[in-house]
């Protein structure tokens, strides 16, 4: 079982839209954040980015209560390697990962949670039901018919820090290893082998 450190370190970070951003809080106090925009390289900045928050912050890997991941919705591939990251930290640090889901990270009182998505659709939380991807007209009706703010974000400023205050109130729990959120169906269908073609002499 998780024992309780007295005051939390975790470590957040989100690669689920096109930006790679983190935070590492200690307790509610924010110690370091990174915000950079941009969907290439998330794989390969990721975690030089982490490094730099740690260095900045003065602390270690070794130090690190658990670590809060976004889990998306959002773009298939930055969720992958945000989850992956997660995964092999907290096998090889022996700390819990947390995984996050979009709507949670970016709730907000009088504010329908949203986050933008392809072809002028969101995915969206509606009068308690299941996250759906939708059309934006749809969402933004609903919203308006329940008196709500609809302002779909795929990138806040808070993301990594709110990702990082959610994992340190769970941490303790038990909860499976973080895994990907995914609405909807990949755009690209992986090839299908062919047959050898026949020729005839």
């Amino acid at each position: 079982m998780v024992q309780r450190a007295d005051t939390p370190l975790v470590l957040g970070f989100d690669t689920s839209a096109p930006h790679c951003t983190a935070a590492l809080l200690l307790g509610d106090r924010v110690l370091a954040q990174r915000f950079e925009e941009g969907s290439r390289g998330q794989a390969e900045r990721l975690m030089p980015m982490l490094e730099e928050i740690l260095t900045e912050a003065g602390k270690t890997w070794a130090e690190l209560t658990a670590i809060g991941v976004g889990i998306g919705p959002g773009n298939f591939t930055g969720i992958r390697i945000a989850v992956s990251a997660a995964r092999g930290l907290a096998l090889g640090l022996k700390i819990p990962a947390v995984g996050i889901n979009g709507f949670e990270a970016r709730e907000k009182q009088g504010v329908v949670a949203a986050v933008p998505a392809p072809r002028a659709q969101v995915y969206a939380c509606l009068n308690g039901e299941a996250p759906r991807l939708m059309p934006e007209a749809e969402a933004s009706d609903a919203a308006r018919s329940a008196g709500l703010v609809f302002a779909p974000e795929a990138s806040p400023a808070d993301l990594a820090q709110r990702i990082a205050e959610l994992a340190g109130q769970r941490y303790l729990d038990s909860v499976a290893p973080p895994a990907p959120l995914y609405l909807r169906a990949a755009d690209a269908a992986p090839a299908r082998d062919l047959p050898p073609q026949l020729i005839d002499e």
